[in-house]
């Protein structure tokens, strides 16, 4: 017979289990909506790419801001324009917040010959779609190695 003690820690652990497998999930999504917007760059698909910034999105780009979907797309429109992409990123890691309802991303930004030039960090929303879209992003440059 069980005890209202045993009954109490089976329900935590089932929430716990489910919390675990719900940020797993999530992480998931991330990631793959992280590597669908770099895949939009490589398959030079604008419309794609718009689709995953957020309305109110913060671009950063050297010293300048944009801010807003219409400045962000405005400021990026002109990396697709060639029939190359300029430079490509990947994730490298994800974390999302136990809310379920912000990420963080990261990864290795490569130029067009491949070679890394800078680290990526964008901050992933759920919103109420149920669609991650990037809110914040911005591009760090790679500190030059010391060669020996």
């Amino acid at each position: 017979m069980l005890k209202p003690t045993d009954v109490t820690i089976a329900t935590l652990l089932s929430l716990c289990i489910q919390s675990v497998q719900a940020s797993d999930t999530a992480i998931k999504q991330v990631w793959q909506a992280e590597a669908a917007f770099a895949q939009s760059m490589a398959d030079r698909d604008f419309a794609r790419f718009a689709t995953l910034v957020s309305e109110y999105a913060v671009f950063f780009n050297g010293e300048s801001v944009s801010r807003g979907k219409p400045q962000v797309l405005a400021q990026w429109q002109g990396y697709f324009n060639s029939e190359a992409a300029p430079f490509s990123w990947q994730p490298e890691q994800v974390e999302v917040l136990a809310s379920g309802q912000l990420a963080h991303s990261s990864g290795p930004v490569f130029n067009a010959a491949g070679q890394q030039v800078a680290t990526f960090n964008s901050v992933w929303q759920k919103e109420a779609d149920g669609v991650w879209r990037v809110v914040f992003d911005k591009g760090t440059p790679r500190c030059p190695s010391k060669e020996r």
